[in-house]
């Protein structure tokens, strides 16, 4: 079987001018990066907004393992089966963050014959708007550092500054840091540190806006920190809001790409679910909705993670109404969830007990998915579960999450064999999804914004991690008080908190019971709009393993990328 990237090189690509054809858009409205990626203008969206939507679909997952349950292969390998039974439709995902390509996960473009092409440019530079995000960011914390330095006009509070600056490889030693050191002629000295690009409030603003305008007023909104007095300081207070929108003039608009079966696909932000709010930006939803029948988009991690916040900030932002959720398992997902194995990062994965039959294992591990259809439910939405299959499954064991998932209350569970098949593994669960699709819709918030702080935390907390209650630290105390005071509690909730458990430690997996969630801190995004806590040691800056990913990458002789995935 070749490797993914050599079913990416091998494949037959179009000009991206054909693609964009093929979905109505007029060549006007492209910017070109090369023949086969391009960036679509926002003015299309005037041509576009007397057109009807199209259905509305987002993928997700059970609570994910370092095995990979093939969420994005299954949002490709979906699109394209909805083109193959006739549905004109149009996927809309996230670029991958360089961090985790280098890192643990490698390349994020599918997998198999469910890919986006050019496979090395989408998971690399792209049209370089990670690097605008990154720029952007970094010049409002030297406009802050410099201000420091140069009298504090604004009466900044040095210690009150939460902006860091960022860069977009996973470098734990970054994570904590002195600036300023060497003399009075490179600044004051203060503690701060470095997140990774992709968790910037730039790229979650750029994730949420809906137009340039509106893109100029949430920089503008961003806050870096407090005065001595307890008043907020923003990146408009430092005059730093319009050269940061310069920067990304270009960046906001979405990026145009293919699947390996010639589908449109548009690829814009980058955010962590597990950090951010994980999802690809509002603006390519609002241009793909109208150009198809059918719109498939991505929510980052599980149920839990990208998902919720997917349906309780984005939906919030944008107006558009999900009309049915795919949530992704696989059958060894869910056997490690049921104990029948465990993976142990840095050591070898026991494939033996990994691919041994086990139906009880899965049964237990379905614990997880029943959990990831009931939060999806709490929204008022039809789920379909795709069983992402594998050689080594058993037919006892696919029944056995089909019961489950069904009597949980989903819609059907379909074994996807996208990866191997591409569209034509994925045509029964295209079918499902239509079905599903088609029910009414009676999509509501999991909390309304006036309620307090704490409740809505507690409300996340309760309902879709199953925890039984939450512990705050003496900072997230005073940050809610703060926060209150600022007038920043009617702003929507965005966890932080590990994608690798429904609770917030990291080692409670299947479906955990009896936990409290402790909050150490509270951010505030205003720009983007949104409070983040920080559930336990979640990271803002990830770290690599012990072998990245990186090491495997390399170009050969005739100049051909190798190793990427």
């Amino acid at each position: 079987m070749l490797s993914d990237i050599e079913i990416a090189q091998a494949a037959r690509i179009k000009p991206i001018k054909e693609i964009a054809a093929s979905i109505g858009i007029d060549e006007k409205y492209l910017e070109l990066y090369g023949n086969y990626k391009a960036k679509v203008q926002l003015e299309i969206l005037d041509e576009l907004k007397d057109k009807p939507n199209g259905k509305y679909i987002d993928v997700t997952a059970i609570t994910p393992t370092p095995l990979g349950e093939g969420k994005t292969v299954t949002t490709i390998g979906l699109s394209q089966a909805l083109n193959r039974i006739g549905k004109k439709t149009i996927t809309a995902i996230r670029q991958p963050s360089l961090g985790p390509v280098f890192g643990i996960k490698g390349g994020a473009a599918g997998g198999g014959y469910s890919q986006v092409i050019p496979m090395e440019d989408f998971n690399l530079h792209l049209t370089g708007d990670i690097h605008a995000v990154g720029m952007a960011h970094n010049l409002l914390a030297a406009f802050i550092d410099t201000h420091l330095m140069k009298g504090n006009d604004l009466n900044i509070d040095p210690f009150s500054i939460t902006w860091n600056r960022v860069v977009d490889i996973s470098d734990r030693v970054l994570r904590n840091i002195i600036v300023g050191l060497g003399g009075p002629a490179n600044g004051l000295p203060r503690e701060t540190g470095f997140d990774i690009t992709v968790a910037s409030e730039v790229m979650a603003i750029l994730a949420l806006t809906t137009s340039l305008k509106d893109l100029r007023q949430r920089l503008g909104r961003i806050v870096i920190g407090s005065t001595h007095d307890g008043k907020p300081v923003t990146a408009e207070d430092l005059k730093c809001a319009g050269a940061m929108t310069v920067l990304m003039k270009d960046a906001i608009k979405p990026n145009l790409l293919q699947t390996l079966e010639h589908g449109a696909c548009f690829v814009h932000a980058g955010p962590f679910a597990n950090i951010a709010h994980g999802n690809s930006s509002i603006l390519a939803d609002q241009i793909g909705i109208k150009l198809g029948d059918y719109l498939v988009t991505e929510s980052g991690f599980g149920a839990d993670m990208g998902a919720e916040k997917f349906m309780n900030i984005k939906c919030r932002y944008s107006g558009l109404v999900p009309n049915a959720v795919v949530i992704v398992c696989t059958v060894r997902a869910l056997k490690m969830h049921g104990g029948g194995f465990v993976f142990i990062p840095g050591q070898p994965v026991d494939r033996e007990a990994m691919n041994r039959k086990n139906v009880e294992a899965v049964k237990k591990g379905c614990e997880n998915l029943e959990k990831m259809i009931e939060n999806m439910k709490l929204f008022g939405l039809p789920v379909v579960v795709a069983i992402n299959h594998f050689d080594t499954d058993t037919q006892e064991e696919i029944e056995a999450i089909r019961e489950k998932a069904i009597n949980a209350g989903a819609e059907d569970a379909i074994v996807s064999d996208v990866w191997l098949k591409g569209g034509a593994g994925g045509e029964e669960l295209a079918e499902a999804v239509v079905k599903a699709a088609e029910k009414p819709s009676q999509f509501k918030f999991l909390y309304p914004l006036d309620w307090p702080i704490k409740q809505k935390i507690e409300t996340i907390a309760t309902k879709i991690y199953g925890a039984d209650g939450v512990d705050y630290l003496p900072l997230a105390e005073s940050k809610i008080e703060l926060y209150t005071k600022q007038g920043f509690d009617k702003l929507p909730i965005c966890m932080a908190k590990t994608h690798l458990s429904l609770s917030h430690d990291p080692s409670l997996k299947n479906r955990p019971r009896g936990f409290r969630v402790p909050i150490r801190d509270i951010r505030a995004s205003v720009g983007a709009g949104f409070l983040y806590p920080l559930l336990g040691e979640m990271r803002t800056m990830p770290g690599l393993p012990k072998v990245p990913a990186g090491t495997k990458v390399d170009i050969d002789e005739n100049g051909k990328i190798v190793g990427l995935f």
